[in-house]
């Protein structure tokens, strides 16, 4: 707790904090339904977050969302004009003695799922909600509370938005190295490459050399350690040098590059380059690019559970150029992607351990003994 915080609450609570029940300090309003408004720039908020845009609003002042049904974690706070509909509530904030940022971060610190009234789907009411017991210090201790949350909450987001950036960034740029002049052919990939048609045991397969892509634990460089791994049977069986694909949504994007054997599921593709004047590990770049994944999303097949068309991928068209170019361009993006695993480890963990430090402190903040 900060040096300033404490000697406000010395200063102008020596006797503790009052609690007030939330309905009190704050009027819950249900949501409309939607979708006779025209189209807009309004934001539409359900339970699960925007849903489309309309011409009206249904509050333009700053107001916590607090869901009514389904994902009762998703807590909003809106400062611009929105519409809601019936699975979220919206609030009136008395702002004469509750600061709205201050009750949003009260708020999200509530176990609301335990509040719940129904055992089949997540639900709240407006009488469990208003019966919750606010402590309510005077707004300038609300204020310091928020400007110390609102620190940590902006390091996150400057944290996460250098990662997405240095992401684009080696994206960019592997994208401006696979591409070519006239001067370079174009070619399939199915006159370079292959299906595996290998079987392995699931017995010679463990946590180290079986790739499924909803289980997977990722480490650098393609390596991947799976948390599932099947006992009977056999599997598709991968060697060193193969490249596998998450050939089912939203696994699309996920590509590896094995330098060991082992085993996968039908969910993955592992392809095997057959050429002697192509590097197989230019085919993975190749295919970890943004134009392969577009090209792989536009081609999947199925409603529910949309999966890659395996013909397709082998007539994805691509330029080859002479071995010793992809060499050159391999030892560039092998760097790259060094570079980028040890980022994305190194500032997700930087941002799960601010987001435990905010954790502990919001906890500590907003707890008061009663006065």
């Amino acid at each position: 707790m900060s040096s300033r915080l404490e000697q406000l609450l010395e200063e102008l609570c020596p006797d503790g904090v009052e609690h007030v029940f939330l309905e009190e300090a704050v009027k819950i309003k249900n949501g409309k339904d939607w979708k006779k408004l025209g189209g807009g720039k309004i934001p539409v908020y359900g339970s699960g977050g925007v849903m489309g845009h309309v011409s009206e609003y249904a509050y333009d002042r700053a107001s916590v969302l607090i869901p009514r049904k389904g994902t009762l974690t998703n807590i909003f706070y809106l400062e611009k004009p929105f519409w809601n509909v019936d699975t979220i509530f919206y609030t009136e904030i008395n702002e004469a003695i509750i600061y709205p940022k201050y009750f949003y971060y009260f708020m999200s610190n509530c176990n609301l799922s335990a509040m719940s009234t129904e055992s089949t789907r997540p639900s709240l009411t407006q009488s469990v909600l208003n019966k919750i017991r606010i402590p309510l210090p005077p707004i300038q201790i609300q204020r310091e509370i928020v400007r110390i949350l609102d620190n940590f909450t902006e390091l996150t987001a400057e944290l996460t938005a250098e990662l997405t950036a240095r992401k684009k960034q080696y994206e960019y740029y592997r994208d401006e190295l696979l591409t070519f002049g006239d001067d370079v052919s174009y070619i399939e990939l199915r006159e370079v490459a292959e299906y595996s048609k290998l079987r392995i045991d699931n017995e010679d397969v463990e946590a180290k050399n079986y790739v499924g892509v909803d289980n997977l634990l990722p480490n650098k460089m393609g390596k991947v350690e799976s948390g599932y791994v099947p006992e009977k049977g056999t599997s598709t069986k991968f060697i060193a040098g193969d490249i596998l694909i998450g050939n089912i949504r939203p696994y699309l994007r996920k590509i590896w590059f094995s330098d060991i054997e082992g085993g996968t599921n039908g969910d993955v593709l592992v392809l095997r380059v057959t050429c002697s004047g192509v590097e197989p590990r230019y085919i993975y770049h190749l295919l970890s690019s943004e134009a392969f994944f577009q090209y792989n999303i536009q081609n999947s097949k199925g409603a529910k559970m949309p999966r890659g068309s395996k013909e397709a991928v082998m007539r994805y068209r691509f330029q080859l150029p002479a071995v010793d170019v992809q060499k050159k361009i391999i030892d560039i993006l092998d760097k790259f992607d060094m570079l980028v695993a040890d980022i994305s480890a190194g500032i997700p963990a930087e941002i799960a351990a601010r987001h435990k430090q905010y954790e502990y402190y919001r906890d500590k903040l907003l707890t008061f003994e009663e006065g």
